[in-house]
């Protein structure tokens, strides 16, 4: 990463597809120099070429792994002082109604979508106090709410809004700001590949009847990781067509 014209870095973890990617690629026009985390190397290398050695590399992370995730902050260490921004974007899901989910699916969640978010926080957190800046974007979900089969899921994007809350009010005097953005209905290989009624019965379901899109999310996010948003702090900020109000039902 040395000689990289000591740009800001930004970490995007789960960042070689979908909405990390549109994260990254967001993050990257306004002058951040993206670290990806990914477990997909055929992704990441794929999402460097894109964005372009100049403004990206890839680094290949299980954050639901300790020694994973310790290893990929050492090789970041270097550069630690440019470390400005992390975005936990990184999930998976493991849907099935609770009488039918395994103990293995349930961990299987929790272990990515809340554990690697924690095991990033803690890694990051001294680098930014060190320095006396930083922003942690958290990326939850509008399931957090709640969602039919969808226990472990938003059981893990609940404990993520949880430990954003809690780590916004350990960092805020040391100039880190930590908020959550919770995303909806959002267009992406996930939701392409779902049945067509199914899809179709999902948007029925949005107020706005429209699916949003990857740049909505990242939007959101480039705004919490500048100077505008440096008085939010604690926050879980909805992209979401306004499903985590209600339906229209009409």
């Amino acid at each position: 990463m040395a000689g990289k014209n000591e740009k800001s870095i930004a970490i995007v973890t789960g960042g070689a597809q979908g909405i990390g990617f549109a994260i990254a690629a967001r993050l990257a026009e306004d002058g951040f120099f993206i670290v990806l985390a990914d477990l997909d190397s055929r992704q990441g290398e794929k999402a460097v070429e894109m964005l372009g050695n100049d403004r990206c590399l890839f680094r290949k992370c299980d954050v639901g792994d300790e020694e994973s995730v310790q290893h990929f902050f050492q090789q970041l260490m270097p550069e630690q002082k440019r470390l400005t921004v992390l975005v936990n974007n990184a999930g998976i899901l493991r849907d099935r109604v609770i009488w039918k989910m395994s103990t293995r699916e349930f961990d299987e969640v929790i272990r990515v979508n809340l554990r690697g978010t924690w095991l990033m926080c803690r890694e990051a957190v001294p680098i930014m106090r060190e320095n006396g800046y930083g922003r942690i974007i958290n990326i939850s979900s509008r399931a957090w709410l709640g969602n039919p089969g969808q226990s472990n899921y938003s059981a893990s994007k609940a404990g993520i809004v949880g430990l954003t809350r809690a780590l916004a009010l350990e960092t805020a005097n040391r100039g880190i700001t930590v908020n959550a953005v919770a995303p909806g209905l959002i267009d992406t290989p996930l939701t392409r590949n779902l049945p067509e009624e199914v899809r179709q019965k999902l948007i029925n379901a949005q107020p706005t009847r429209t699916m949003g899109q990857p740049a909505d999310v990242a939007e959101m996010v480039a705004f919490l990781a500048s100077e505008k948003a440096r008085f939010i702090t604690g926050q879980v900020l909805y992209v979401d067509g306004g499903k985590s109000v209600g339906s229209s039902g009409v």
